[in-house]
């Protein structure tokens, strides 16, 4: 996994979250509080889900075969994808039915002190994590919004970790105040109110990197910016007068294949339009790293003909 795949981010948050599970169900077993169940079954699935990314960075850098002969990049956007339905269904469905269940059979929480504490070094720990994953994010979000960078991101494994790691504090929050409002008031249903919380709170997490991550499975094109500077990499103004049209297509993360009928002279030679070719897949790869797939196809232009 290279650098922009945010390996620091996913180790830091999966030494986090191994730690607070532990320290979370430790709470559960000292309180009975069903948030702190919650809490921990979610930190247990978060630290699987970094185990999956990581996994997904290693499978990805195998290299191409002929069953395969574009690699596999796509790996990463496959195992960030299993992320989301683990994170649907290990942490949001279950944290939904414990907090159906202490709704229905409350009790009170016992031993305050644990669930209270953990909670409080948990949103500690997530802190820590979570300001990596910005920090690491900032390197390459440039100046898009932090809604855009999720969205346009073509790397799935720093803005999983940031919706992870936001998902985790909110939750924490969520919880300590559940488990707050049930000391007070001695009344265990704002314990599952809290567990049902962060249950609807996973799910929309889930639903959103789902939607994401099958935008990049489906394959997306390269950003405006790489397409026009693909776009004049290609036109020498002598050989190759124009580009006719062009496709782009993730490979994966820092995998771009790019296609395109360029125009050229019609007087000029195979070999002329051989080395014009190869010079401009050299501009091209300068222009753009990622561009490793090229496929230049030579023609004559004729405004009137069809694309």
């Amino acid at each position: 996994m290279s650098a922009s795949g945010g390996t620091k981010a996913i180790v830091a948050a999966l030494a986090a979250n191994l730690a607070i599970a532990v320290a979370k169900f430790v709470a559960f077993l000292f309180s009975g509080s069903s948030s702190m169940l919650a809490e921990s079954v979610h930190s247990v699935a978060d630290s699987g889900n970094q185990g999956l990314l990581l996994l997904g960075g290693k499978k990805a850098q195998r290299e191409a075969t002929p069953q395969h002969p574009f690699g596999y990049g796509r790996e990463r956007y496959i195992y960030a994808f299993l992320v989301s339905i683990v994170l649907f269904s290990v942490g949001g469905m279950f944290a939904i039915y414990e907090g159906y269940e202490k709704i229905k059979h409350p009790h009170e929480i016992e031993a305050w002190y644990w669930p209270v504490g953990v909670l409080v070094f948990a949103i500690i720990a997530e802190s820590f994590s979570f300001r990596t994953a910005i920090k690491e994010s900032n390197e390459t979000r440039g100046s898009l919004s932090w809604g855009q960078y999720i969205k346009r991101a073509k790397a799935p494994e720093l803005p999983v970790v940031l919706l992870e790691d936001l998902g985790a504090l909110v939750g924490l929050v969520l919880a300590l105040g559940g488990v707050g409002l049930a000391l007070l008031t001695g009344n265990g249903v704002w314990d599952g109110i809290g567990t049902l919380c962060i249950g609807v709170l996973l799910i929309i997490i889930a639903v959103i990197l789902a939607a994401e991550t099958k935008s990049l499975l489906l394959g997306e094109a390269a950003g405006t910016e790489e397409v026009e500077k693909i776009k004049a990499a290609v036109v020498d103004g002598d050989t190759v007068t124009r580009v006719i049209h062009m496709r782009t297509l993730h490979l994966g993360p820092e995998e771009l294949l790019v296609a395109a009928k360029i125009a050229v002279q019609h007087d000029d030679t195979a070999a002329e339009v051989a080395n014009a070719i190869n010079a401009a897949e050299a501009r091209i790869r300068e222009a753009v790293p990622i561009a490793r797939v090229i496929y230049l196809e030579p023609d004559i232009y004729r405004p009137d003909a069809v694309k």
